[in-house]
């Protein structure tokens, strides 16, 4: 049964940690099998890296990537078994589109495992480790911040590729035009400015190679029409057929993501609340500050999961 005031948002990179989702593993067999299924694709032990680490393996974006994506799968089929009202909406944050498009039906999770990895190795191997850079920029608007992006690129790439939340705005590039940002955002009166622990610049065009490379890869990609819609980054709008969405999973690459305005759309659609399926609380909070109407639940654990069906079943 479809919940015309319910959607499922997912989380992307920055969001893991050694240790997530142990507590629901444990009073349900399904993470784990998730995790082995996707293992199966890696050749790796993805679980065991999760579990255990070490963190500095985990936070290599070429596994962060498979391993978010396991994670939403995993709460996302949690959820399932224990007879979760489906949602009318679904989005994702950057990498969390994927985990999305996986659980809407649009991309077999076999195949977005490998799709996923192969993402953050070419994410990786499109620019030198330490040329690129990616800062928070708090307290501009997003003029403000977009203005300083063009004052302080000079030759180099700097934009404003995160809307996370209002006064909240990631900018990325080249290392010393983002320096340069961070300065420039600071003498403009952010409340703070800076550099995030990332070596991708996501989201600019510094992957705009990565991009025409990764558009090979999505081409021999299995892509079907989602079952439920799914609001994507680059246009804060559904796409229907399998050709829209392998163009718009390569322009996410390169092109910004437009959260606050993804958050706002399903607000007007009508959605009261948000699933948030995957470790951590980050995008809880954002939406927080971008619509204080939609109730917004962070589900990780057995606690989480239970709540979220009560909220939906008393609705």
């Amino acid at each position: 049964m479809t919940d015309s005031k319910l959607a499922f948002i997912f989380p992307g990179q920055g969001s893991q940690s050694v240790g997530m989702l142990a507590d629901l593993a444990q009073s349900d067999a399904t993470v784990e099998q998730t995790f082995a299924e996707a293992s199966a694709v890696l050749g790796m032990d993805l679980w065991t890296l999760v579990s255990d680490g070490p963190r500095q393996m985990l936070d290599q974006t070429e596994h962060t990537q498979p391993a978010m994506l396991a994670a939403g799968i995993a709460v996302w089929r949690c959820w399932q078994q224990r007879g979760g009202a489906q949602p009318a909406l679904m989005a994702g944050h950057s990498l969390g589109e994927y985990t999305a498009l996986t659980a809407a039906g649009a991309l077999d999770f076999a195949d977005a495992v490998a799709l996923v990895a192969e993402r953050g190795r070419l994410m990786q191997s499109a620019v030198p480790a330490g040329e690129g850079a990616m800062a928070a920029i708090l307290g501009l608007d997003d003029d403000a911040v977009r203005a300083v992006c063009a004052e302080q690129a000079g030759e180099q790439v700097l934009a404003a590729v995160n809307f996370n939340a209002p006064g909240q705005v990631v900018i990325a590039g080249n290392r010393e035009a983002v320096q340069r940002g961070v300065d420039g955002a600071k003498a403009a009166g952010a409340k703070r400015a800076l550099l995030l622990p990332v070596s991708v610049p996501s989201h600019c065009d510094l992957m705009r190679d990565a991009a025409e490379r990764f558009a090979e890869r999505l081409a021999q990609t299995r892509v079907s029409s989602p079952t439920i819609e799914v609001l994507h980054n680059v246009t804060v709008a559904p796409a229907t057929t399998p050709e829209a969405i392998r163009e718009l999973l390569a322009r996410q690459l390169y092109s910004p993501v437009r959260w606050v305005e993804t958050i706002r759309a399903m607000g007007e659609r009508g959605i009261t609340l948000a699933v948030e399926a995957g470790p951590g609380k980050v995008l809880t909070g954002l939406g927080k500050r971008i619509d204080p109407r939609i109730e917004t639940l962070a589900v990780f654990d057995p606690a989480g999961l239970d709540k979220a069906r009560e909220e939906t079943t008393d609705a």
